[in-house]
């Protein structure tokens, strides 16, 4: 990244987005490094970023396109690309699937989702298409019923598998109960979810001779994040150099982390996105470089902005949200998402505290309350993210559950004694 570069991405947005002038208006005109520049708070990002009169963007929706990203029902979020943006979001990207295996002549089948404002079925196509390595290119979906994708898969000999962990398993599953063979398949390529070590064990089963590694790191809010390194640890990334900047930040503090192996959460700033810029932004990740190269940086899991359960992405503010409407009382004083992993599922718990009792029967009298609270928040929940019980019935994640604490069972972070908003008790692979 070139300073001239960021000062010019920095005065062009304090210039023409309402929303970056407002977070810059305190910094002196000629602000251009990057550390001397706030973080952007997502909730404001995404209030001000309104379909209809944004104040993110910096100029006119007159020519983009127009993706969903995280978020409820009731408030979708929405990002935007201009064709030029796009076209250097998918070539960047599609430069970096050499590192996955890519190579020339690979058939491979694109099964992400595509439809309803989603990005990741044509994101990955597209890359594809602009990879500097010749590919063959098999447009299936993610949608499409598992008994048809798999005679296609072994009727053109798919070489390549993209697609979510969730798609990958599911299809795993259908391979080994239908005892098909697809022995042409030596790479599996995953994006959207951590891959872990029960999943690692089932795509083996199914596809002895693939390796599964990952596709690359990117999201349609926050752009490009990491392109893989090989190896074995398919967390490990490295920034798309000159065209996005990784920070790893203290979760106290937003200091810069520049020693090895010191967690903290990922921010990201787009070099090339000028309709709505992305500076400083939260990619909802956390991660530690590694130290094993310029710029590497191994994924933690998620950070405390959202979570990935499964296919389904939860905010937190959707779960404070459901909580304020269920709980009109007042009993809910604290609340962590927790993530867990048991019997080859995702499964999250809502670990709601409250204020301590009376005696022991005054507890009694407050169970039964306890118990209805529990389910309006999570049918509350369910109601904004209809993605979760969907999964839930398909059998990919387990039922939402609440567990109850007092709050000084809620973790905290042992140097600023801040509520961890989201624990994930994953063992990742």
């Amino acid at each position: 990244m070139s300073a001239q570069q960021l000062s010019d991405l920095i005065r062009f947005a304090r210039h023409n987005s309402p929303f970056y002038r407002d977070l810059y208006a305190s910094l002196p005109p000629d602000a251009g490094r990057l550390t001397g520049l706030p973080v952007v708070d997502q909730k404001s990002f995404w209030a001000a970023n309104t379909l209809h009169d944004s104040r993110v963007l910096t100029g006119p929706l007159s020519e983009a396109t127009v993706y969903k990203t995280g978020g409820t029902t009731g408030s979708p979020k929405f990002s935007v690309y201009t064709r030029d943006e796009w076209r250097t979001f998918v070539t960047t990207f599609g430069q970096g699937l050499v590192d996955t295996g890519l190579r020339p002549g690979h058939r491979v089948a694109d099964l992400f989702y595509a439809g309803e404002l989603y990005a990741s079925f044509l994101f990955v196509l597209d890359s594809l298409s602009h990879a500097p390595v010749d590919n063959v290119r098999l447009p299936i979906g993610g949608g499409a019923p598992l008994e048809a994708t798999i005679p296609t898969l072994r009727d053109l000999a798919a070489q390549v598998l993209a697609g979510t962990p969730t798609t990958l398993c599911r299809l795993a599953e259908q391979v080994l109960a239908s005892g098909v063979r697809l022995d042409s398949v030596e790479l599996l390529l995953f994006g959207g979810e951590a891959l872990f070590a029960d999943q690692r064990r089932l795509l083996a089963t199914a596809f002895p001779g693939a390796e599964a590694r990952s596709v690359g790191y990117a999201s349609v809010d926050a752009g490009l994040l990491g392109r893989p390194v090989p190896g074995a640890d398919a967390r490990v990334h490295r920034a798309f150099t000159p065209h996005s900047v990784v920070e790893i930040l203290d979760d106290s503090t937003d200091e810069p982390i520049t020693e090895p192996g010191r967690p903290g959460r990922v921010v990201v700033t787009s070099l090339f996105r000028r309709l709505m810029p992305i500076i400083r932004y939260p990619a909802g990740d956390r991660a530690e470089w590694t130290g094993t190269g310029p710029g590497h940086f191994r994924i933690l899991g998620r950070a405390e902005e959202g979570v990935r359960v499964g296919p389904v992405s939860l905010y937190t503010q959707d779960a404070q949200d459901a909580v304020a409407s269920a709980d009109t009382a007042g009993e809910v004083v604290g609340m962590q998402l927790v993530v867990r992993r048991w019997e080859g599922r995702d499964g999250l718990v809502l670990r709601l505290a409250t204020a301590p009792g009376g005696d022991e029967r005054a507890e009694e009298r407050t169970a039964d309350r306890r118990e209805t609270l529990a389910r309006a928040v999570v049918a509350e929940l369910e109601t904004v993210r209809p993605l979760y019980p969907d999964s839930v019935r398909a059998g990919f994640v387990h039922p939402l559950s609440v567990e109850w604490a007092r709050h000084r069972d809620l973790a905290v972070n042992p140097r600023s004694g801040k509520l961890v908003r989201v624990l994930d008790e994953r063992p990742t692979a």
